[in-house]
């Protein structure tokens, strides 16, 4: 939900064609949504007129799901057929956007029933498309898990910074410095200062090696490391900046740094 317009693969929307489909816009508990309408409004010039801003935290948000489908089926005649008593679905997007986490909510909320997914906080958990999991009765709807499928070339570099500080990609294919780097830009660009005092510095910082080192050592994330002196090896504490951008990184993706919209 930080990304409601890099987070989506271009191909993905070619593919549906006319087939009828909702654009779920999950975890909008991290995300700040004072513009929530200009969203919707670019959303809708690009061909999109059915969105739904979701989250898995509340049952509320989860409800809205299945009648919405429900209804979008029936208003399409290609696709309603009388004799059918079931609809399967395919769940569908880039990685780690929260598509198994929808699933087993609408397990729980319609059959109180448990996970059915795996799910976690990286891209690649689902790799392959699992059988049709039950998620409601009244009516009767299957859906399809997908593994997670990304655009085989992103646009720009800053699109690329975005996907991979959400998680879609796996971060040490891009580098946890470099991430770490472009979150700390886009805290400081949105006046999204909560890490100052998170992690004990003075003030904002731009200087992303600082900033690191104070995580390092505010957490105790050190490395010992051998430094050669004219008496002879001497072993030091060092900040483990691997380990600090790591903690950053994954702090902000539990929203404990603040609500984000990057877009």
């Amino acid at each position: 939900m930080h990304i409601p317009l890099s987070g989506r693969n271009p191909q993905l929307q070619e593919a549906l064609g006319i087939r009828p489909h909702l654009l779920l816009l999950n975890k909008m508990d991290l995300a700040d949504l004072t513009h929530k309408q200009r969203i919707l409004e670019c959303l809708e010039q690009q061909g999109f007129r059915n969105v739904l801003f979701t989250d898995c935290l509340k049952d509320e948000n989860i409800q809205k799901i299945i009648p919405h489908v429900t209804e979008l089926i029936s208003n399409s005649p290609r696709y309603q057929r009388d004799e059918n008593v079931e609809n399967c679905i395919m769940v569908i997007g880039v990685p780690n956007v929260g598509k198994s986490s929808v699933i087993n909510s609408l397990r729980r909320v319609h059959l109180r029933k448990g996970k059915a997914s795996m799910v976690g906080g990286t891209p690649g958990i689902t790799r392959a498309v699992l059988t049709r999991i039950q998620v409601s009765e009244r009516p009767i709807m299957f859906l399809l898990d997908t593994p997670g499928v990304l655009s085989p070339q992103i646009g720009c570099v800053e699109t690329g910074l975005k996907l991979a500080l959400c998680g879609a990609i796996k971060d040490h294919l891009v580098g946890e410095d470099v991430i770490a780097d472009y979150l700390l830009y886009t805290l400081n660009q949105r006046q999204q200062f909560s890490y100052v005092e998170r992690y004990g510095l003075d003030g904002p910082s731009d200087n992303v090696e600082s900033v690191l080192k104070s995580i390092a050592l505010s957490l105790d994330k050190t490395q010992k490391i051998k430094v050669l002196t004219g008496t002879g090896n001497v072993t030091v504490k060092a900040p483990n900046y691997n380990a600090a951008a790591s903690e950053f990184i994954h702090t902000f993706r539990k929203g404990l740094l603040g609500k984000v919209m990057l877009d």
